[in-house]
């Protein structure tokens, strides 16, 4: 079957190219892939106008030396398109990343998720353990609403909403540039966008308390799981990751001091050097 593709190119301040994948009928898959070897999936979080680009941008090309770099858009999020009447919520976005995966042939993979991917991250590890070589995750998911947290469950899809919730991931607020906020506006923008918005949201933090994770699974889990987090992370606390080191056998942790929510892209070269060396120490190697 001949899939239609969207129209769409990511720009070129990201520095990625567009691959697109079917990955059920009436769903397109939109992803950035770089490098060969061992499967590394990338995971996005909820913010508003988030993409893989403009998640990963500042990490994939370095991370590729080391292993083969899927990063996704979400279904709900970014440029995938998906099917007439599709549900949104914990479990529907661990679905599509099996999809994905069954799509490219690989059984299994590392993740690595900010924010709402790292929630993914470990339901997937609960759905889909046979699946799963190992879990970075930076800021986890799925805490309750306090704080901050509440004003990024209610994300506005205008330029000033995206640079306000831009804002909240940094420490360096002169990280979010011009260029950036229209760009992440930018690639929001489509005929659904504002209702897709509405929708994906309110899914999220239905199951924030629907579905939390499972703390008895995840007390057994064999795999190794790296948590990676800002002190001053205003959207999900720090305790946050203190509480799943507590929980998960095999879990290590690195804390970055003078950095929020966004350390993929705040303390990127340092976040790539430990990530790299993480991954090495467990294996993976080209």
């Amino acid at each position: 079957m001949t899939i239609q593709i969207p129209d769409y190119k990511t720009d070129a301040f990201f520095g990625l190219e567009d691959k697109w994948l079917e990955t059920a009928a009436g769903e397109i898959t939109h992803y950035h892939e770089l490098g060969e070897g061992t499967p590394i999936l990338f995971l996005h979080g909820s913010g508003t106008g988030v993409t893989a680009a403009a998640n990963w941008w500042l990490n994939l090309p370095e991370l590729s030396e080391l292993g083969r770099c899927i990063a996704i858009d979400s279904i709900g999020y970014g440029q995938s398109v998906v099917a007439p009447d599709t549900k949104y919520g914990i479990k529907e976005w661990v679905r599509h990343v099996v999809r994905v995966l069954d799509a490219l042939g690989i059984e299994k993979t590392w993740i690595v998720g900010n924010s709402l991917g790292g929630w993914l991250a470990f339901q997937f590890a609960i759905d889909f353990p046979e699946r799963l070589l190992g879990i970075v995750s930076m800021g986890t998911g799925g805490a309750k609403l306090t704080g901050a947290l509440k004003a990024h469950s209610n994300p506005v899809l205008t330029e000033e909403g995206i640079r306000q919730t831009l804002e909240m991931f940094v420490v360096d607020k002169s990280l979010v540039t011009d260029e950036l906020v229209s760009l992440r506006y930018q690639s929001a923008l489509n005929d659904t966008a504002s209702d897709r918005l509405k929708d994906v949201v309110e899914a999220r933090d239905r199951d924030r308390h629907a579905l939390p994770l499972d703390f008895d699974v995840l007390s057994k889990l064999e795999i190794p799981v790296l948590l990676i987090h800002g002190v001053q992370d205003v959207v999900i606390p720090v305790s946050r990751t203190w509480e799943l080191l507590n929980i998960i056998p095999h879990a290590d942790a690195h804390i970055f001091s003078q950095c929020g929510h966004w350390s993929q892209v705040e303390r990127a070269a340092e976040f790539n050097l430990i990530l790299k060396q993480y991954l090495r120490a467990q294996g993976i190697t080209k």
